[in-house]
């Protein structure tokens, strides 16, 4: 593996859109985020302090398997939604809400820390961000039944979570691209532009 780009977001942001177009455009091969495989996700909506450690230790351990995965392949890979965001966003943002319990979380910590430290970086961040009102308006239009359970609170932790995420990030140099107001799968002067962009920065 030469190395790998990583589009992080929130929910409802583009990403999966993003990575397949960029599998399209640049050749690159790309890893998904596992939503529809997670056989705890549909309870830890329903019940999140019941089956948050499940959930998140489940992402976790996907993500690892994944980038053992990613060392084998060939050429440049893409991947939707970073094992960084798992731990730093998604489980903190259920232990600052009380989902995950102290005790849960310091054990979730240290699985977390140990993984970090033996896996790479990515070359680039792809930052997809959107407003509020866009992510759940998003939600809604795509009818996913779990998602659309998802409460308020949650989701605006979220937002300020990725924020914060994405202004300490320094792994790698980072390119932001705001999505409120674009639609690149639908709209084609919006995909001129973020081709351009991409072309830019990965230097095609």
């Amino acid at each position: 593996m030469k190395g790998y780009i990583a589009v992080a977001g929130t929910i409802g942001a583009g990403k999966t859109s993003l990575v397949r177009w960029m599998e399209q455009r640049y050749g690159l091969t790309p890893f998904y985020e596992p939503n529809d495989e997670n056989p705890y996700l549909s309870d830890f909506y329903g019940d999140m302090p019941r089956w948050a450690l499940q959930s998140q230790a489940y992402f976790l351990a996907h993500k690892f398997e994944m980038h053992q995965a990613m060392e084998q392949a060939e050429g440049t890979v893409v991947v939707d939604r970073t094992l960084y965001e798992d731990a730093e966003i998604f489980a903190k943002n259920l232990m600052l809400q009380g989902h995950l319990s102290e005790r849960d979380w310091k054990l979730y910590e240290r699985l977390y820390s140990g993984i970090k430290r033996s896996i790479r970086a990515p070359q680039l961040l792809i930052a997809v961000t959107c407003s509020l009102p866009a992510t759940k308006r998003r939600i809604k239009q795509r009818g996913r039944e779990m998602e659309m359970a998802i409460p308020h609170a949650y989701l605006k932790r979220l937002h300020g979570l990725y924020e914060d995420w994405f202004a300490d990030y320094d792994l790698s140099p980072v390119l932001r691209i705001d999505t409120t107001h674009m639609d690149y799968a639908q709209n084609v002067v919006d995909l001129i532009e973020l081709q351009q962009r991409l072309d830019g920065v990965l230097g095609r």
